[in-house]
């Protein structure tokens, strides 16, 4: 029994990395404003999304990963190759859109976070791009999973400063497990941060990057058990983490009356005098490991989906010459959203709020796609959706689509 249990947690360490990695890359700097928003102006009241957000992101993810472990090919190649080079480009051209506004505000995270240990963003945006492009392109597959695996490690800070933060437990787990009041829906905006707390979870780039990732792993059939447990704890750790983040402004923004904040930068400086110097220290540090961690994964997700899509060589794995579009492409993408960062006076924030609305473009075609691949059973063979399983992926499907619309439809409402 205890060789048996030996076995399955050394398989799962073989594995781990994909899932675990690609959903804590979803709490960068615009997840952790959201959450931070949300704790901050409704309180504990919106911690009842994570239980939903949580099961929406394993049902999807797990889609991908599977995919990625039968097939053996990423999502845009198989995108391409069962609906054609039209559709690709589609989604290629709306990807690469939504992923350069997404890294333009990683790199705005990055500067704000350091901005507060007054570090000026002309000194740290180009130094954090260098390190960016230099982590893929001197590193290896397994060098840089290991590099984003412990960046995923620095995610505990959050828990850490929300325990500091010394919240009402009680409150808050029956917050989580206890659907709001109908006082908490007439608040104003308490159904659009909602929608933006759920929708801020699932974005159209994870889909891609995990099943790219997966198979440059060259993770296999036989492994598909582990595969799944690493989606699983991947999708629950970062969702803990939102959690613990909604908890820490809600104690401390929250009750003491701070309200609406401008970006996640604000969190952190408003905490300082309220939870003290090391629970602003944790939260500031979380910002910029969030940051930098998100700043290295999009543009490579980005250069995966373009590559695979047009049939060109990719993957970190191979040198500059083997697959020079590959690394000119994912060069372009980091020095281009430093440089958007470092132009004076560029409305970040708007920025940064209409690259949530694009992400709502995009994903009801991605999760749509997904469902029609995954179901095919010349494709998955026996690994096909189960009626069940099939049942919730569309119901995730059509509440995740209909909340990224409305949020999207909300956003430029709000900018007319």
């Amino acid at each position: 029994m205890l060789k048996r249990w030996r076995t399955r947690i050394f398989l799962f360490l073989a594995v781990l990395g994909p899932g675990f990695i690609t959903a804590n890359v979803d709490n960068d700097p615009n997840g952790i404003f959201t959450y931070s928003q949300a704790g901050a102006q409704f309180g504990y009241s919106l911690l009842w999304t994570i239980i939903p957000i949580t099961i929406a992101l394993i049902v999807v993810q797990e889609m991908c990963a599977r995919m990625g472990v039968v097939t053996g090919k990423g999502l845009s190649d198989l995108i391409r190759e069962e609906f054609g080079l039209r559709v690709t480009v589609i989604v290629m051209f709306l990807l690469v859109l939504v992923n350069f506004a997404n890294v333009v505000g990683e790199f705005a995270g990055a500067a704000s976070s350091l901005e507060l240990f007054h570090l000026s963003k002309y000194i740290s945006v180009p130094i954090v791009a260098v390190l960016v492009w230099l982590l893929a392109v001197r590193g290896d597959y397994k060098k840089v999973e290991k590099i984003f695996l412990v960046g995923s490690m620095f995610y505990f800070a959050y828990i850490i400063a929300g325990v500091l933060s010394e919240p009402s437990w009680h409150t808050a787990l029956v917050a989580t497990v206890k659907l709001p009041s109908r006082h908490s829906w007439q608040q104003t905006g308490y159904l659009f941060l909602v929608i933006s707390v759920i929708g801020t979870t699932i974005s159209p780039w994870m889909q891609f990057y995990l099943q790219s990732s997966i198979v440059e792993k060259g993770v296999r059939v036989k492994d598909y058990a582990a595969s799944r447990l690493d989606v699983i704890v991947g999708s629950i750790f970062t969702d803990v983490v939102g959690w613990f983040i909604i908890v820490a402004c809600a104690a401390t923004l929250f009750t003491h009356g701070m309200g609406a904040i401008h970006d996640a930068s604000d969190a952190a400086a408003a905490m300082k005098p309220l939870a003290g110097e090391y629970a602003f220290l944790l939260f500031a540090f979380g910002l910029f490991n969030a940051s930098f961690f998100a700043a290295s994964v999009l543009p490579l997700s980005t250069a995966y989906v373009v590559c695979e899509g047009l049939g060109l060589e990719s993957g970190v794995d191979k040198k500059f010459r083997e697959a020079p579009f590959f690394y000119w492409f994912y060069t372009a993408l980091i020095a281009g959203g430093a440089a958007v960062v470092l132009v004076p006076r560029f409305p970040l924030i708007h920025w940064a709020i209409e690259s949530q609305a694009l992400n709502g473009v995009l994903l009801p075609i991605v999760i749509v796609l997904m469902l029609l691949l995954v179901n095919r059973r010349d494709l998955m063979g026996k690994y096909t959706n189960s009626r069940w399983f099939n049942a919730i992926a569309w119901i995730t499907a059509i509440v995740v689509s209909g909340l990224s619309i409305i949020w999207m439809v909300g956003v430029f409402q709000g900018r007319s």
